[in-house]
């Protein structure tokens, strides 16, 4: 959860601690209740992730690509998607039998948001954005994943500047939760 470096950095080192996580799920077998370990990681790394990126990435790619308000709202609605397949997930064990559907869903739905991303995304905004920009930005992303939530909350914004407002409370909230319940952990 802090890697270091530019933000593209930061964020593909959290998009490969992702799909380690993906790949631990894959080699179980179903109903298996490691599954569910690694999910709940997985989910927790995501939310971490979508918020920072909410916060300041996205903000940024607005100002510095000329169709960034598309690009943006695309990315937007790829992680509402995919913390709607994460609400969902929260609540079904890994032995029950839509454990394998949702997490496959969300398998695919961030796999192909994470191709997207270092594919088209963060060549271009390598080739737009200043070094200092983008290293500004990782440091942003950083702090923001230090206070972000750890549980998907669909219904909360994902714009500046309520997102910036409300995501640390959240967090503190859902960290609390995840301590008093054992979540995430190993």
């Amino acid at each position: 959860m802090g890697h270091g470096g530019d933000v593209i950095a930061e964020l593909t080192t959290d998009h490969r601690e992702v799909e380690e996580l993906f790949g631990r799920i894959d080699a179980l077998p179903a109903g298996d209740k490691q599954r569910k370990v690694y999910a709940e990681q997985a989910v927790i790394e995501l939310v971490r992730h979508s918020v920072a990126e909410e916060m300041y990435l996205y903000p940024a790619v607005r100002q510095v690509l000329p169709d960034g308000d598309t690009v943006a709202d695309k990315e937007i609605e790829d992680h509402s998607e995919a913390e709607r397949t994460m609400k969902e997930l929260e609540g079904v064990d890994a032995d029950e039998p839509g454990f394998d559907r949702l997490i496959g869903k969300l398998m695919t739905e961030i796999r192909s948001h994470l191709r997207d991303e270092e594919d088209n995304l963060f060549p271009r905004l390598r080739s737009t954005a200043s070094e200092d920009l983008l290293m500004k930005l990782g440091d942003e992303v950083r702090r923001a994943k230090k206070t972000a939530p750890t549980r998907p909350h669909p219904s909360a914004p994902d714009t500046p500047p309520a997102n910036k407002l409300l995501a640390p409370g959240a967090g503190m909230v859902d960290r609390l939760r995840d301590a008093l319940t054992g979540r995430g952990k190993d």
